[in-house]
């Protein structure tokens, strides 16, 4: 499935979210809700599974939104039991852009001691090196998802019961990974010893809730009790929450993305709202970067706090000069080279009046390709404004991600081939200017900036600094950053 439309390929994506409940009737219901929260996390797919001790288990996967597939009752109806989990996904590992049904998960096994339902947010690194061992061992997969492997790796594990077995499975694996898994009793939760992707939780007055995000929570009226923390696992049933840390103790290393970009503005991580963060960016930006200017305008919807922050810090007037078209779905028409040419007009739109003759600082979230920028300045430039000055809320994007983020390969990053000069030649703008790492550090509440020596933060895509080598990336020709 291609991107919606050019707009949407010139953006980093988060490839999963995760949600499960148990001890609520219709617990499906209450996950279908959670995923449509977490809907900004993937767009591709999404997939439920639930338990009823009458019925077994069940599950849906289905393409396309959560909307469009889990709010119809005749599917709902298929989902009985008071134990359920979901995921929304993007490709990320496995078939890119052509996922096929099987790639949906949650994924499913059966073992001696009963069914288990795992649904995966993140990526694995050494994937290609235990799929290659589990088949030559009998294993057979059907998928082509690196998500998989935890379950073959489960099946082929001694321990007594479900949960000991996925610690064992998850000791094998690296890299990143929240999980959110379910067996006929119990929701379990994990996240990795870095933890790099977000997994909190919640409570609800009859039960508890699993969530990537905090804003999940809040749909269905859930209590956030806390975040799980890097390399713990806790095991919910009907008594309640046990939780023990089966991974060697390590320094976290949370993405620093999810605070840029991934989670949702109303959500909190790390104790911090989302939405306060971005607009402290936007300040140490306004701070770092400062330019003569008439408006300050968000490029909608990512770049909104950080415009507002960079406008308060500033003093020049925040303006809404680009519109964005709330209901743009997928290109209705033949796209045809043309079409393809309007993509961003088609989901963006200049407020003329506002624009004429002005100089504009436009403040985006990221750069990651360039291509949406040019657009988007042409656009500005064709309203009449004098000057265009872009200012960005992240540092320049030169590094893939393996953690779980769908990136381009190195050399489609513009930042991996050009200077900051070089990108403001490029995208044609009267000025082009990032925030720094150290400024993006002090925004997310370190006052000191980036500690070098250890990073605070999982920044690879940024830093070129990997705190999981990425084994399959390597064994494929992929060059680390040398170390200075």
């Amino acid at each position: 499935m291609p991107p919606a439309h050019p707009f949407d390929d010139d953006k980093l994506k988060e490839e999963c979210g995760i949600f499960g409940v148990l001890g609520t009737v219709d617990a499906a219901n209450f996950v279908a809700l959670g995923l449509h929260a977490l809907q900004h996390r993937g767009q591709e797919a999404g997939g439920i599974v639930s338990y009823h001790p009458d019925h077994g288990f069940n599950s849906a996967r289905r393409f396309g939104y959560v909307r469009d597939n889990f709010t119809s009752q005749k599917v709902m109806e298929t989902l009985p039991g008071a134990l359920s989990i979901g995921h929304v996904r993007y490709s990320t590992a496995g078939s890119k852009g052509q996922t096929a049904i099987r790639d949906v998960q949650p994924f499913f096994g059966e073992f001696a001691m009963g069914g288990a339902a795992i649904a995966h947010n993140g990526n694995i690194t050494n994937a290609d090196a235990l799929r290659r061992e589990l088949i030559e061992r009998g294993s057979i997969f059907q998928s082509s998802s690196d998500s998989e492997c935890i379950i073959h790796l489960m099946a082929r594990s001694l321990q007594r019961n479900i949960p000991e077995r996925m610690e064992d499975a998850l000791r094998r694996v690296e890299g990143a990974f929240s999980v959110v898994a379910m067996t006929r009793t119990k929701l379990i939760g994990v996240r990795d010893p870095l933890g790099v992707r977000p997994l909190v939780l919640g409570q609800l007055p009859t039960g508890w809730v699993l969530s990537s995000e905090t804003c999940a929570l809040d749909i269905i009226g859930a209590e956030f009790v806390r975040e799980i923390e890097p390399g713990e696992m806790v095991v919910i049933t009907d008594a309640g929450v046990e939780s023990h840390h089966p991974f060697r103790r390590q320094k976290s290393r949370f993405c620093i993305f999810e605070h840029v970009y991934f989670s949702r503005p109303d959500s909190i991580l790390g104790g911090r709202s989302v939405y306060e963060t971005r607009e402290n960016i936007g300040r140490e930006l306004a701070k770092e970067a400062p330019v003569d200017a008439d408006l300050v305008c968000p490029v909608p919807d990512s770049g909104t706090p950080a415009a507002i922050g960079y406008s308060l810090e500033s003093g020049i007037p925040y303006a809404m000069g680009i519109i964005r078209n709330q209901y743009m779905g997928r290109t209705f028409i033949e796209p045809t080279e043309q079409i393809r040419n309007m993509g961003v007009r088609l989901k963006l739109n200049v407020n003329r009046a506002l624009i004429k003759g002005k100089r504009v600082i436009l403040v985006d979230d990221s750069v990651v390709r360039g291509t949406t920028s040019r657009k988007i300045k042409e656009m500005i430039l064709d309203a009449g404004a004098k000057e265009v000055h872009f200012r960005i809320a992240s540092p320049p994007t030169a590094w893939p991600c393996f953690y779980g983020v769908d990136t381009p390969q190195r050399e489609k990053l513009l930042a991996a081939t050009m200077s900051e000069a070089e990108m403001t030649e490029h995208l044609g703008v009267d000025s082009l200017k990032f925030i720094s790492l150290d400024g993006l550090y002090r925004a997310v509440g370190e006052a000191k900036g980036r500690d070098a020596s250890s990073p605070q933060y999982c920044d690879a895509c940024f830093s070129g600094e990997y705190p999981v080598k990425p084994a399959d990336m390597i064994e494929k020709g992929f060059e680390m950053k040398a170390a200075e």
